[in-house]
């Protein structure tokens, strides 16, 4: 045997070989391509496209610790005795946008746990509760379901008193064009009390729990104003509010005024009031903001009806940015309370806050 025919012969017993071992190969099949989350940016800074939609989520909240404190008479009559009581809180937003031929349709859900086993005494903030602090679907500027309304809208430092209740199940329409608004909503209120009435939970007074709610306002230049009214069906009161916002100098000013018919859903703290507070940015990262408002007429009768006494209240907010998403906030407060039909209390309270956002 030649060498040619030795090599001929071992190429054709590879090849056979060779043959044999691809029959018996398995074949790894190709990946299913996958979608990565894309960023949004049709509606802001936060927004990413949900995989295989064209809906856009932002996800959003923060953690909260308070300790709040109270000294003096005003403690003892109004939050359950001098003391101290902290809170913990967490709360987390989902924000869902997609368009449709009439805008943009958003779709909102805030979640919020609550942890305070030492707050004031008959209040909802003494116990632990995980609620929905706001649930709504918002299109074409209709708006429905569970959300803050424009009373929700008050001044930035802690001392003020300008607002009820804010929070209910809500349909409501609101004009917007950037530097004018005007919006009208029928809110669902709480009870005025109930009674037991042929074996059966009732409003006392037989109510439906109905309320109006208007507002308008805008800007114009560094002036932003607001007008807002408020209508308590079943209590048959209402109230009336009007802020202007102004930058001031240093700073940006803020008057607030209220008249009420009565004790209401809106407004229940007195007849009238106005208030005013001043927020100088000392800093990029401190904020402090001093503040004074004079309630008249805050004693009510069985029927919600205002007949006397007046109120004080004058504090102090600071706000500090101590690194990126993680703030503090302190406010310190002295109120004065005048009777006509009972003893004059003052005193002292505030509180101390770390919030991280993100």
């Amino acid at each position: 045997m030649n060498i040619k025919s030795l090599l001929l012969g071992s190429a054709a017993a590879l090849a056979v070989v060779s043959g044999a071992q691809a029959a018996d190969a398995i074949v790894a099949a190709e990946p299913e391509p996958v979608e990565y989350v894309r960023v949004c940016d049709a509606y802001g800074t936060g927004y990413f496209y949900i995989p295989g939609t064209e809906t856009c989520l932002k996800i959003e909240g923060y953690i909260r610790f308070q300790v709040d404190f109270s000294f003096g008479d005003i403690a003892d009559q109004t939050y359950g005795g001098e003391d101290w009581s902290a809170r913990t809180r967490g709360q987390v937003a989902f924000t869902a946008k997609s368009d449709t031929e009439y805008g943009p349709l958003t779709g909102v859900i805030v979640y919020q746990a609550n942890f305070r086993p030492n707050g004031e005494a008959n209040s909802q903030d003494s116990q632990n509760d995980t609620v929905i602090d706001e649930a709504y679907i918002d299109l074409a500027g209709f708006r429905v379901g569970k959300f803050v309304n424009w009373w929700d809208n008050d001044f930035s430092g802690e001392t003020e008193s300008i607002n009820n209740n804010t929070n209910f199940n809500a349909i409501r329409y609101q004009y917007d064009a950037g530097d004018f608004y005007a919006g009208i909503a029928v809110e669902e209120l709480t009870n005025t009390g109930l009674e037991l009435r042929d074996g059966v939970l009732v409003p006392a007074d037989g109510g439906n729990n109905v309320g109006i709610d208007a507002a308008v306002g805008g800007k114009f230049g560094a002036v932003s104003w607001e007008v807002l009214a408020g209508y308590d069906m079943d209590r048959e009161d209402g109230a009336v509010r009007g802020i202007i916002y102004a930058d001031i100098g240093p700073g940006t000013f803020g008057l607030a005024g209220i008249w009420a018919s009565g004790a209401s859903d809106y407004y229940a703290q007195g007849e009238w009031t106005v208030a005013a507070q001043y927020a100088v940015k000392a800093t990029d990262k401190f904020t402090i903001t001093p503040a004074v408002q004079y309630i008249s007429d805050i004693e009510s009768d069985d029927e919600g009806e205002f007949d006397g006494g007046s109120e004080w209240r004058a504090g102090v907010t600071l706000d500090y940015e101590i690194v990126e998403n993680l703030t503090t906030k302190v406010t310190v407060n002295y109120i004065s309370e005048d009777f006509d039909d009972g003893e004059d209390v003052d005193g002292v309270t505030g509180f101390f806050r770390l919030q991280r956002s993100f």
